[in-house]
Formats: C-alpha cells, sequence, structure tokens
C-alpha cells in the first residue's frame, strides 16, 4: 500500500521545479538587454520510481512515481556559431581599422582639391612656363618663387601629417597591445571563479557569459581559438600562441624597437607578429608600417626626384646675375636640403634655395652657350617646364623611381592606387560585416531571450505550479478527515 503522504512529496517537487523553471525565465527576461546573455532553461525529468510499499513485493507492472525534480539549468548555445562569429570578427576589426587608415590619409593627402599637391605643383610648373614668355620679367619671376614656395612647403605639409598619423598609429599598437592583455588577464581571473563553482556541482552560466563576452571582444582584435579544459575553464590562443591557460595569462607589452623606433607587440617577453588581416591590431600595425609608410615614401621619391631634375637644369643655367657680369658664376641649385645646400632627401627637408629668396635675380632661366655673350634666353625655363611629363629611368636608388615614369604620372598613380585600395578596403569590410551580422543573428536566433516565448513559459509554469499546489491543497484536505474525522463514530 503506498503512503498517505507520498502525494504531498510528488506535490512539493513539482512546486520547487516549477518555482525554479518561473526563476529561470524571470532571468531571462530581466537579461533581455543585457550584452552577450545567453538565455537559459530549466532541464526536468522524471525521478526513478519506487514499488508500493506494503508486505510483500510489489508485483504490479510499472513503479510509483515520485514527481519531478530540475536536472540543470542550461545555457541554450551553439559554440560552432561562436567559432564562426569569431572568425568573421577578426576580419570585421581588420578591414574596419584599415578603411579608417586610408581614410585619414585621403584626408591628409586631399586629393583633387584647390589646395593639394597636385594643384600646387601644376601651377609651379605654369609658372615656369609663364617665365618663359619674359624670362627677365620681375613679376613672372616672383610668382615662380611663390608656388615653388608652396610647393616645398606641402611636401613638408603632408609628410608631417603622415609622420603625426604614423606616431597615432604607433600609439594605436600599444594601446591594442594593452587591451589585449586586459582582457587576458580578466578571463583568467573568470577561469579562476569557474574552476572553483564547477567541481561542487554547480553551473555558472552568467560567468559563461561573461567571458564569452570577452572572448568576442578580444576575437576583434587577433586571431583568437579557443579550447575547452577540465571544469569549464578554457584556454586562448592568438595567432596559434598560447595568451590564457587556465588560471594564467601570458603578458602582451610592447617595446621601443631600437633600430626603427617603433612599437614592437611582446607576447611573453619574445616579439609577436599577429598575422596579416586577423584583427585590429594586425590593421594597426599594417597602416602604420605598410599604408602610410607606403605613402610616405613615395613622397620623398616624387620629391627628390623633382627636385633633382630641376636643380641638373638650374644648375646648368644662367641667371641674371651671370648676364649681367658676362659669364657664368657659381652653380645654384633651385631646391636644397634644409638647412644645406645639397639636394633634398624627403618631403619633409625640401626647401627653396635661401639665395633665390633673397634674390630673384638668382633664378637660372637662361641657357649659355661658351663664348657667346648671353643676353638671357629662356631656354632653362623651357626645359624645366617639360619636366613635369618628361619620362624619366628607372633607378636603383631607394628615392629613384622603381620604374619607368614622369613626375606628374608618379604622383597621379599614387593617389590612384590609394583610391583603388581604399575602395577594396571598404568592399571588403562590408562584406566582413555582412557575414558577421548573419552570424549574429543566427547566433541570437539560438541563444537570444525571445519576449513572447518567455511569457508563455511564464504561463505554462505558473499553470502547472497552481495544478500542483491545487494537488497539495487536496491532499490536505484528505489527511485533516483522516486524522480528524476518522475513527470518532458515535461521537
Amino acid at each position: 500500500m503506498r503512503s498517505t503522504f507520498h502525494l504531498l512529496e510528488v506535490s512539493k517537487r513539482a512546486l520547487f521545479a516549477q518555482q525554479a523553471a518561473l526563476s529561470v525565465t524571470g532571468h531571462n527576461v530581466s537579461n533581455i538587454n543585457t550584452l552577450g546573455y545567453t538565455r537559459q532553461r530549466a532541464n526536468m525529468a522524471t525521478p526513478t520510481g519506487l514499488p508500493a510499499i506494503g508486505m510483500n513485493a510489489d508485483r504490479a507492472p510499472g513503479l510509483l512515481g515520485t514527481g519531478v525534480y530540475v536536472t540543470d539549468i542550461q545555457r541554450i548555445r551553439e559554440d560552432f556559431l561562436d567559432v564562426q562569429f569569431r572568425n568573421a570578427n577578426k576580419n570585421t576589426g581588420y578591414w574596419n581599422n584599415t578603411v579608417n587608415t586610408i581614410s585619414q590619409v585621403e584626408d591628409i593627402m586631399n586629393e583633387p582639391s584647390d589646395s593639394g599637391l597636385q594643384k600646387v605643383m601644376d601651377q609651379m610648373w605654369q609658372a615656369w612656363e609663364d617665365v618663359t614668355t619674359d624670362p627677365k620679367d620681375e613679376s613672372s619671376r616672383s610668382v615662380l618663387r611663390e608656388r615653388a614656395v608652396a610647393v616645398a612647403d606641402t611636401f613638408n605639409h603632408l609628410n608631417k601629417k603622415l609622420n603625426e598619423l604614423q606616431a597615432d598609429q604607433d600609439n594605436e599598437v600599444a594601446i591594442q597591445a594593452s587591451s589585449i592583455d586586459s582582457i587576458a588577464k580578466q578571463i583568467a581571473a573568470i577561469n579562476k571563479q569557474i574552476g572553483e563553482i564547477v567541481p561542487h556541482g554547480y553551473q555558472p552560466n552568467d560567468l559563461y557569459d561573461q567571458r564569452d563576452v570577452l572572448i568576442d571582444k578580444l576575437s576583434g582584435m587577433a586571431d583568437v581559438k579557443v579550447t575547452h579544459a577540465d571544469n569549464g575553464i578554457v584556454n586562448v590562443t592568438i595567432g596559434g600562441q598560447p595568451l590564457v591557460t587556465g588560471i594564467t595569462s601570458t603578458p602582451v607589452t610592447t617595446q621601443k624597437n631600437a633600430d626603427t623606433g617603433k612599437n614592437e607587440v611582446l607576447l611573453g617577453g619574445a616579439v609577436f607578429q599577429p598575422a596579416k588581416g586577423s584583427g585590429t591590431l594586425s590593421a594597426a600595425i599594417v597602416g602604420r608600417d605598410e599604408t602610410t609608410a607606403d605613402m610616405k615614401k613615395k613622397l620623398d621619391i616624387l620629391a627628390t626626384n623633382m627636385a633633382r631634375e630641376i636643380n641638373n637644369f638650374h644648375r646648368q643655367g644662367y641667371n641674371l646675375d651671370d648676364i649681367k657680369n658676362g659669364q657664368k658664376g657659381p652653380e645654384i641649385s633651385f631646391f636644397v636640403i634644409e638647412g644645406g645646400t645639397g639636394d633634398p632627401t624627403s618631403a619633409g627637408n625640401i626647401k627653396v634655395n635661401p639665395e633665390i629668396l633673397k634674390s630673384l635675380d638668382k633664378i637660372a632661366a637662361a641657357q649659355g652657350t661658351p663664348g657667346i655673350p648671353n643676353d638671357g634666353n629662356n631656354k632653362m625655363a623651357l626645359e624645366i617646364a617639360k619636366l613635369k611629363n618628361k619620362p624619366i629611368p628607372a633607378g636603383t636608388g631607394p628615392n629613384d623611381f622603381p620604374q619607368d615614369t614622369t613626375i606628374d604620372e608618379f604622383y597621379r598613380h599614387a593617389i590612384a592606387q590609394l583610391g583603388v585600395d581604399g575602395q577594396e578596403a571598404v568592399r571588403n569590410f562590408k562584406n566582413a560585416n555582412i557575414t558577421g551580422n548573419m552570424i549574429e543573428m543566427n547566433r541570437q536566433s539560438v541563444s537570444g531571450v525571445d519576449v513572447d516565448e518567455e511569457m508563455v513559459n511564464v504561463i505554462k509554469f505558473q499553470k502547472a505550479y497552481s495544478a500542483a499546489a491545487r494537488v497539495m491543497t487536496s491532499m490536505d484536505e484528505i489527511l485533516d478527515k483522516i486524522i480528524n474525522g476518522m475513527g470518532r463514530v458515535g461521537l
């Protein structure tokens, strides 16, 4: 015969189970707007049944049910989608930063515009042509000098701005490394908490969520791989190298390279070079060492070749002082290195010769012929004006043109290539972003909280709770009758 109190125990278990399910549902609804929250579900199961209690072993088919209990509170999450999202997120982070870098370089170059380098160089070439009309005219010489100063100043300004951008990118490398180090320490700390809780049979779902949010953030910075260990702990690598192992994180720092003076990333004391195309750290390094550095180098090549070609003709020419004296005086370069007399070596040190700044007569527009008096022709100015479109052969020096080209073509190609790189970066960012958003939508369809679904669960668990309470009330009335009403016949 079954126990009279058995149904009380069954009802009690039902009340506890439905109450726990209601609490989980309430927790889901409370965190509907919490970043990285994964919806949870109270899984229920039936305990092992019991044979009916009696003098003899029960031979009836089946066992007596003992109610219900909550087996665990499960995070509804798909690990495969996490892996997909993190792979997409590293691409999104890389191309987003790359788009920003190229956009900053484009803003500095400011092409095409009325104040860009292309415009001021065109004005200088035009000024040389104007000088050919009347080589002795002071006004045309004055315009030429001002146009040349504008060209030198523009080169100097662009070089300065690109240096500042490169310095900012170098700082960004240090900031990215510091952020990775901070996140790694936080993941290790959460690993420690989880490792202390799980062995006791608990499921720290909210700690899992906090850790996954950090790993997702980390995946936008570098190529992240996650492996699961015992007791809910995970190990994390970046670029194939250990970053978090159990409750210990590998330090991520930066130091200035002795040769370049730029920050290099250290992982555990060793130089770490992230794979190109993987996260914002890689983008910061590529932006600093390739995108910005490449434009700086092209400007240096342009400035030195332009100055060298102009100087080669100008030093051979006759200026007004030579013509007045009836003989060729000391050779004068049109452009010089800042603080010296030699040819400029970069866009940052090109200047108009101070002698020309002091006297317009030092501009050598004429070409002299040995033994023939020179009364001031325009042949040298004509040769210099032609340099804009004159083919210049490739050289092997660090500041020589890498292939046969003209001064004008070289700069136009550099700006065009920057635009193409920018378009490619925008396209890749959009593609990566679309892929990442699609994966995140799939992940939210599995892990996100749906208010309508949770409200249905509230009603379902509430009804079950009320029914269990009614069963317990009925059993209470039965027990009251047994205890207080039975055996009182005749009273």
